[in-house]
């Protein structure tokens, strides 16, 4: 039962995050969903830990995820900014949820599927829910920090926000960041500690401009995830097709057909 604990726990945390965003209390809204998605980041490794992984775990979590990372956002940006649209910015509103729930239906409906090769456990399909409910987010934590909010800020943020909810749909590779700290060296453990306590203290001290860098630098990332992806892809099918080559009679004939003029 400890795991489905931690995962309403973190559906508590969502919905409140939903409380305040309508109240105008932006800070606490956002703080909520950071816990969110740091419980939804516990909740899998303590079911690991405890060998005790089941269906209805994993079901519980997805519909806590819609509504932490899908539902949530989507409510603190129209109560913030987008309800100056009216229905316009409700739409955008709604895009942005529904696409965090297609996103959650495929991430599913992949686990009962065909495994892929195993490279592909470095990277993600589209931007995950947890990343794409803090970055969704950049327009509010950059007004957070001091940036002024200019005429006909509303439509731009509405843009974006679908933006956002497209990207966690699209196909486009992202890093998972599943290998970091699998493996830390003995010599390297106090370091690490070190880092992580300055890490959160920053994320205490400077809780906006840390949010709105961090959703900057994930950005960022993208175009690099996608290329790296291609490189592994072509170094994964050189790797199988020269072994294939080798070994499949069939495989040889068809290259051999390949390279005539």
């Amino acid at each position: 039962m400890l795991p489905s604990i931690v995962t309403l726990l973190a559906l508590c945390a969502g919905l409140t995050a939903i409380r305040m965003g309508v109240e105008g209390r932006f800070e606490l809204a956002i703080g909520a969903i950071i816990l969110a998605a740091v419980l939804d980041g516990v909740d899998g490794r303590v079911a690991r830990l405890l060998r005790s992984q089941s269906d209805f775990g994993s079901q519980l979590d997805s519909l806590a995820d819609f509504v932490n990372f899908g539902v949530a956002p989507a409510i603190i940006l129209y109560s913030w900014r987008m309800d100056e649209l009216g229905s316009l910015g409700w739409i955008a509103a709604l895009t942005f949820a529904i696409c965090g729930a297609l996103r959650l239906a495929r991430f599913n409906a992949a686990l009962v599927g065909e495994q892929p090769p195993a490279w592909h456990s470095e990277f993600f399909v589209g931007v995950p829910a947890p990343a794409g409910a803090v970055t969704v987010l950049l327009p509010l934590t950059l007004w957070k920090i001091g940036m002024p909010v200019p005429e006909g800020a509303a439509i731009l943020v509405a843009i974006y926000t679908v933006a956002i909810g497209l990207l966690m749909v699209s196909r486009l590779p992202t890093l998972s960041g599943k290998k970091i700290g699998t493996a830390i060296p003995r010599e390297s453990v106090l370091p690490v500690l070190v880092v992580s306590v300055f890490v959160i203290a920053l994320l205490v001290s400077y809780t906006w401009s840390v949010l709105a860098i961090g959703a900057i630098l994930y950005l960022a990332h993208l175009p690099f995830a996608w290329k790296r992806f291609e490189q592994r892809r072509r170094a994964f099918s050189g790797h199988h097709g020269e072994t294939g080559s080798a070994s499949d009679p069939k495989a040889t004939e068809r290259q051999e057909m390949d390279q005539r003029p």
